[in-house]
């Protein structure tokens, strides 16, 4: 599967890094002239893999958000006809929102007109994106969307990149929740001072 990963930051740098060491055929869709972060990526992935938003999106199958939210009503004229691919939205609409919209899943759904958006990978920091495993355990990640097939399909990439396991968080009613689940790491490793080498794993009792 081949996968374009939309912003070269922390996230969006972990997330390729993860995901080219699983096999995967990845692109980073940036804006020209190259950033400082995107320049930084490069060195580590190779500067062929950079290119166009565009041209990141039309060459892939499954697309992931890892921007800001709120610049997601720039990005989105910029991916061109997503019809038939899988959008992942990695973002947090915390203190900026892509207005009217109140969350970065919500605009993608209404103004692609594409029904296989997922949420997923935005419940813990980029360190955890980039190294999931916590002595024997590997820790969890979690995906809501309504669109089951497109689910499944980014809940199995959780599992190629080294993840514990993907909880299934419900359909797009529980995105906000999702995101709320988000804040809730913030909170603990950031603004608690617990740091950011934190994670959520989930226990049951057998």
């Amino acid at each position: 599967m081949k996968i374009a990963i939309i912003g070269s930051g922390n996230v969006g740098g972990a997330l390729a890094i993860q995901c080219i060491k699983a096999g995967y055929d990845v692109l980073i869709g940036v804006n020209f002239p190259l950033s400082e972060k995107s320049l930084k990526l490069a060195t580590t992935i190779g500067k062929n893999r950079l290119t166009t938003i565009k041209e990141a999106a039309k060459k892939s199958e499954l697309i992931i958000v890892a921007t800001p939210a709120h610049v997601i009503l720039t990005i989105l004229p910029e991916l061109g006809n997503v019809e038939n691919k899988i959008i992942v939205d990695a973002t947090n609409a915390i203190r900026l929102k892509p207005t009217p919209y109140v969350t970065a899943f919500e605009a993608i759904k209404k103004i692609t007109r594409n029904d296989k958006v997922v949420k997923c990978f935005n419940t813990t920091g980029f360190e955890n994106l980039l190294d999931p495993n916590y002595h024997q355990f590997a820790i969890d990640l979690f995906a809501a969307g309504s669109n089951m097939d497109a689910k499944q399909t980014v809940m199995k990439l959780v599992l190629d990149l080294g993840f514990g396991a993907c909880y299934d968080f419900g359909g797009d009613d529980k995105v906000e929740l999702l995101e709320q689940f988000a804040l809730s790491w913030i909170n603990l490793a950031i603004m608690q001072g617990q740091g950011r080498n934190m994670a959520f794993k989930v226990l049951t009792r057998n």
